[in-house]
Parts: C-alpha cells; structure tokens; sequence
C-alpha cells in the first residue's frame, strides 16, 4: 500500500469516527453545531478575503515590483501567509458565529421555546462553548506547527528568488544592474555567456561600500546559499581617493551579494518559532538583544498562548450580547460582532504598547484583552443565563 494510500485510508477512518461521534450528540446540539459551523466557514471566507485584499495582496506588489520576486514564487509565499492569517481571523469568525447563531435563535423565538422546554440558555451554550475550545485548540495547533514551518518555507523560497533572479540562460556577452530601493546603482555585472544557471568570464563592479570600489574578475559564477560563488579570480580593491591598490587572487570566493535584500524583504520574525523555541531563543540571545527587541520577543511569546484563547473568550462575551430583548424585531448580530472585534483591538494596541514601552510586564501586556473580555463576558454571561 502506497504513503497516499495509507493516508487517505486513515482520513475515513478519522472522518468515519467523527460522524459517528457527531450522529450520537442530541438533536439540540447537533442543530446548533451546525449552525455555528457554517456561519464560521463564512467568517473565515470572508475576513480572511478582508485581510488578504488588504494587507497580503499589498505585500505581493511590493514584492513583484521591488525585489523582482517571480510571480508563481510570490503566489506560493502568499499561501504559506495563510496560516499566520488564520490565526487571527478564527477567533474573530468564532465571534461571528457564536452572536450570529445565537441572536437568530433569539429571534425567532427558539430561546423561548427552549426555555418553555426546560432547557435553559446555560444548557444551550454548552454547545458554543465546545465549539469555542475546539476552534481555540485549532488555532492553537496552526499557530504552534504550520505558522513556524510556513514562514521558514516562505524566507526560503524568497532567498532561492533573489538568488536566482540575476542569472539569464544561454545569454551572451550581457550586463545586469542591481539597484537599491532609491534607485542608485549597487553593483553591475558583467558575463561573456551564461549556460546551467552558472557565469562565464565574469566582471562585478561593486560600489556599496562608501570608501572604496571594488571589482571581482572570474572565469565562472554562480549563486549559492551564502550569496554569489566565485571561482578562479582576482579581486581588486580602489580606495575612492585613488591612494589605495590592493590586489588578491582567489580559486574561490563567496560574496554576500543580495543577501542585504534578502534581510530587508525577510525579516527575521517571531512567526519562525514556536512556543518552546521562541522562549529558547530568548534565553540564547539575552545578552544580544536590545531591551526593546527582548521585551517585543517576549510579548510575542506569552501572545501565542493569548491569542488562541481569545477565541474562547469572545465566544464567552459574544453569548450574552447576542441574546435580543423579545420586542427587538431585527437582527443585530453583526453590528454586535463589529463592535466587540473593534472593542478587543483597541484594548489589545494600548495593551501592547504599553507593554513595548515598559509600563506593564510583557505578560500582562499580552493577557490583558484576554482578561477584559472573559471578565466582562463571564458577568454579562451570568446575568442572562441565571438571573434574568
């Protein structure tokens, strides 16, 4: 049996046992998981198109325009984004979900009916809450496992990019500019021919450094994974008041040429690490990292824990504001689903800044929304679930 085989043979199987625990929940529940659970698709859809119109799709032109990032390449990093974009639009389509289904039952009056029935709106919430922990573990596990392995993956392909994308096949006797972001000439390359992605008989001029030129001759060049691989030549060395000479022979060379791109379009971001490994590289680089870097590090790293549990929390807070008065005849779920979502952002940005700046510990910095909105949504909970 082939490894595709074996895996499509174990997804029945998982699915086959997910249906089956599905079938055995009561009908009360099942109705309202299902619910929740196409309203959520469609939040996901939809914020996720938000954001990716928004900020993705931005970040794409930049790349095509300003780094020369192949096309097909800068749509695959698009899709390795996804995933750190996920982790933020679930908890919001949780919220969305959770007052969208609940002010629906509201208001056709199957909350009455169901309290009519002896079943009370704590009794209905146990679904939601459910929903709300597996959608928290999701979140969890993408943010944990595929966010890391995506943007490592991501960084690769932009560095395989830039290093390839000086390199034209079976041209002859060619020149290539490399230009900054201002337009000013970096470097210009000279090559007899180009075959198998390698140069021949080639000439670098660099002019990066503000003191001196320099220029590489080579019989063959070639990218690699430290910059440029140069073998059998002469580098020379000009000061630019024209009082310095050095000459150097070489059989090979690496030269760092595109690797300053390479930082500035992929930096090196908290999305790379995990928990475990973001709290590791912390305590690695203490002595390294300026206090502002450390402190922004290990804001990143209690927010890993934080934001899955947002997805929870809004849910908490979503059940009551959803719940309509009896002569309220219009649905304002959505309203209410926009107004918390702004709400928690805003506490979150004067969390976070205040945690950057130094004014509150980074744990509290990135705790500190989650704590206001299960705080207030626990008592608002309360009061419409046991006293009214």
């Amino acid at each position: 049996m082939t490894i595709l085989a074996k895996i499509y043979s174990k997804y029945k199987e998982i699915k086959s046992k997910i249906k089956e625990k599905y079938n055995s929940l009561p009908i009360l529940d099942r109705y309202i998981l299902k619910q929740l659970t196409d309203i959520f698709l469609l939040g996901v859809i939809v914020f996720t198109s938000i954001i990716f119109a928004s900020e993705t799709f931005t970040q794409l032109i930049k790349q095509i325009s300003l780094y020369g990032i192949p096309f097909h390449i800068a749509i695959m990093m698009i899709i390795l984004n996804l995933p750190q974009v996920f982790t933020l639009t679930i908890p919001i389509s949780t919220l969305f979900a959770t007052v969208m289904t609940i002010n629906d039952l509201s208001l056709k009056s199957e909350l009455t009916i169901f309290k009519a029935c002896g079943i009370s709106v704590a009794r209905i919430s146990k679904s939601v809450f459910c929903f709300a922990l597996v959608m928290t573990l999701v979140s969890f596990f993408i943010s944990e496992f595929i966010v890391p392995a995506a943007s490592v993956q991501s960084k690769s392909l932009a560095i395989y990019s830039l290093e390839q994308k000086h390199i034209p096949e079976n041209k002859m006797n060619f020149s290539i500019k490399d230009i900054d972001k201002d337009g000013k000439l970096k470097r210009l390359f000279y090559a007899q021919w180009c075959k198998d992605k390698t140069l021949n008989n080639v000439t670098v001029v660099d002019i990066t450094n503000p003191k001196n030129i320099q220029i590489i001759q080579a019989k063959k060049g070639s990218t690699s994974d430290y910059g440029w691989k140069f073998d059998n030549g002469v580098i020379y060395t000009i000061s630019k008041d024209d009082k310095t000479f050095n000459t150097s022979l070489f059989e090979e060379s690496n030269v760092s040429f595109g690797i300053g791109d390479v930082n500035d379009m992929v930096k090196e971001t908290t999305a790379e690490f995990n928990f475990f490994k973001l709290m590791r590289h912390i305590k690695k680089q203490k002595n390294q990292l300026s206090n502002k870097i450390r402190l922004e590090y290990k804001i990143n790293l209690f927010d890993k824990l934080a934001l899955p549990v947002t997805t929870f929390a809004l849910a908490l807070i979503g059940i009551p504001l959803a719940i309509t008065p009896p002569r309220v005849r219009f649905n304002r779920g959505f309203l209410f689903s926009i107004f918390i979502i702004f709400v928690y952002y805003v506490i979150r940005a004067f969390s976070i800044n205040l945690g950057e700046s130094g004014k509150i510990p980074p744990f509290l910095s990135a705790w500190l929304p989650v704590l206001i909105i299960s705080v207030l949504g626990a008592y608002l909970f309360y009061k419409k679930a046991y006293k009214i």
